[in-house]
């Protein structure tokens, strides 16, 4: 497999991610660094958006159900060199469903997942998963 992204900025003000039909404003100056994403926090957005990718692939794969599922991820940025140190993660599955093992869910994210992989060749990440019965949040 293979993927393609296109980014591009304009000098002093902000920079645009285009991936397929979809574009991602993100912030290159200090000031917008209070409203728009910066590079950091994409990264981390990649790394939210595998586990949840794989909550849904797995929930076809492993026989159950849920209605909705999130993620907080938290990041240590080490300073010399620049880089995440450490992420830090906690995955809510709202479901009823008693066929949801989230113990093998967990494993099954932290052994497929393609940037929860690449990422963890790097840095370290620790993560939980919780099973919330209750529908309101």
């Amino acid at each position: 497999m293979e993927y393609y992204t296109k980014a591009y900025s304009a000098a002093k003000t902000n920079a645009t991610i285009v991936i397929k039909q979809s574009k991602i404003d993100f912030g290159i100056t200090p000031e917008t660094a209070d409203s728009l994403p910066n590079p950091a926090e994409l990264f981390l957005g990649s790394f939210s958006s595998c586990v949840l990718k794989n909550v849904e692939r797995f929930s076809i794969l492993m026989h159950f159900e849920y209605t909705t599922a999130e993620i907080s991820v938290k990041a240590t940025r080490f300073e010399k060199p620049s880089r995440m140190d450490e992420i830090n993660y906690v995955l809510k599955v709202y479901s009823k469903d008693k066929n949801l093992n989230i113990d093998l869910l967990k494993k099954n994210i932290e052994k497929f997942g393609t940037i929860y992989n690449t990422i963890k060749s790097s840095c370290t990440i620790n993560g939980s998963i919780e099973k919330i019965s209750d529908q309101k949040r």
